[in-house]
């Protein structure tokens, strides 16, 4: 088998080498707990180690912001390209709606955490300049494409829940 080869850009390897390499890790830590939990990888997790939990009811923003802090967390958020590629691999099934909310809001002048996490990650659709300054859809939400989209905070989608 020939080997996978890795490019490097940047501090990121590109996308198929990680898909790949999340893959192999979770092959690496197969358990009867990966089959239990519908075959899903042990290793999606959120930073903190807590499970990322897609939720199929569909709320609002706000709903879904009380909802997993009462039974989870917090919505989740996104700080690299790995925990991205880990949140897409829970949404991109037929039975999630075509986005789901996350834990980011627009505030003042500015797209902020929920949890008070920095803003060091981002990735909005190119081109798109209607997230910068939000008259009426300022919430969060992640696309089945992995693009982030502000959206009306009254809208009720599913949503993802650490």
């Amino acid at each position: 088998m020939a080997q996978k080869q890795s490019r490097i850009t940047g501090d990121h390897l590109n996308t198929d080498y990680r898909i790949w390499f999340i893959s192999f890790l979770c092959t690496l830590h197969a358990s009867p707990v990966a089959v239990v939990n519908n075959g899903r990888c042990p290793l999606l997790t959120s930073r903190e180690g807590s499970l990322l939990r897609t939720v199929k009811h569909s709320k609002t923003w706000e709903g879904a912001l009380e909802y997993c802090r009462e039974t989870h967390t917090d919505l989740t958020t996104l700080q690299s390209d790995t925990e991205q590629l880990l949140t897409l691999s829970e949404i991109r099934h037929d039975h999630i709606t075509g986005r789901v909310w996350i834990g980011l809001r627009f505030l003042g002048d500015h797209w902020l955490w929920v949890n008070g996490d920095p803003m060091v990650y981002e990735n909005w659709r190119q081109g798109d300049q209607e997230h910068q300054c939000p008259l009426r859809k300022r919430c969060g939400a992640l696309t089945k494409e992995g693009h982030w989209e502000n959206w009306d905070c009254g809208e009720e989608l599913h949503f993802i829940c650490y």
